[in-house]
């Protein structure tokens, strides 16, 4: 699918999406949380956006929790993030739900266990009595969970600090943590600065999945233009695999990293959009059983109600 074949059916609107004007006479505003190097950068590479009857206004956060936040606060109406960070924050009593769901092409390998190039750590047996760093409620937090379970280790016997990105990588940088468990472009910055080895990976430990999560009041007040964005971005996602270049152009032009970290990042971060349905459920409740085991989440939610699969026609092609 080239440029102008993807813009074509971007601009094949809902019945009655241009009618939806807010109160000022203007365009609707979308509200929309991006992850560094996310939702913003792939909307932008693939021009999708172009003609849309509705004016984006875009938030970035460093990581999931902080998106979250903002998203169940209603400060920003919906936003990607990992199923890990969805359901802690579900969990939590966050008034949000996903609408949109996405499966990455890394099976789990852009997740992982950092630690420096000469550390003596060479298993996850070896964490026991360690220092670690992860974001709370994070995907890393998740997938240290489940390799410490394999070990035979439970979370009090490793020092987990939670720390956003920007402060685990300075900690990993000096010494202050023996490892690191982070994602995306932060694992190859950290090989790239600090010589950093992968102890583990999330192969075979989770899912791939993310979803676009929204705001359950703007779910109502918004929901001809959340059902465009969504078949938008699934077109996005779409178009992502064979222009991997484009969009890492404007992942390093929107967020300043490196052009190589860029071209990494984009290959581990690319996702196809795929229907929420009872096997992305069943999949979630293993997700939150690790959580719930590992005491992070103590609450018991009915998770079938964490999911809005009423705009499951915006991932059709």
């Amino acid at each position: 699918m080239d440029r102008r074949q993807l813009l074509a059916g971007a601009l094949a609107l809902p019945l009655g999406l241009a009618a939806c004007a807010d109160t000022r006479g203007g365009p609707p505003v979308l509200k929309v949380g991006s992850q560094k190097g996310g939702t913003k950068s792939l909307m932008l590479a693939s021009g999708v956006l172009e003609g849309a009857p509705y004016r984006v206004e875009w938030s970035e956060f460093p990581a999931a929790q902080h998106l979250l936040e903002a998203v169940g606060a209603g400060a920003a109406d919906l936003g990607a993030v990992g199923d890990a960070p969805f359901l802690f924050a579900y969990a939590s009593g966050g008034k949000v739900k996903a609408v949109h769901a996405a499966r990455g092409a890394s099976g789990g390998a852009s997740t992982v266990i950092l630690v420096r190039g000469d550390s003596v750590l060479r298993q996850v047996a070896d964490l026991r009595g360690r220092r670690v760093a992860t974001g709370r409620g994070s995907i890393g937090h998740y997938l240290l969970l489940a390799r410490l379970a394999e070990a035979g280790l439970t979370p009090a016997e490793v020092k987990i600090s939670f720390l956003g990105p920007g402060d685990a990588k300075a900690a990993f940088s000096s010494g202050a943590i023996d490892a690191w468990v982070t994602w995306g472009s932060y694992v190859h910055i950290a090989q790239r600065d600090d010589g950093a080895r992968v102890l583990a990976d999330g192969r075979g430990v989770l899912s791939g999945l993310g979803f676009e999560v929204a705001n359950v009041d703007a779910i109502a007040a918004k929901r001809p233009q959340i059902a465009d964005f969504l078949r938008r971005l699934s077109q996005a996602q779409r178009w992502s695999g064979a222009h991997k270049e484009a969009y890492a152009q404007v992942m390093a032009r929107e967020t300043g990293l490196d052009p190589q970290i860029a071209r990494l990042t984009v290959e581990t971060l690319r996702g196809q959009p795929v229907p929420i349905d009872a096997t992305v459920v069943a999949e979630e409740r293993q997700v939150l059983e690790v959580f719930r085991a590992a005491g992070a989440i103590t609450t018991a939610p009915d998770i079938a109600q964490a999911f809005d699969a009423s705009f499951n026609a915006a991932v059709a092609p």
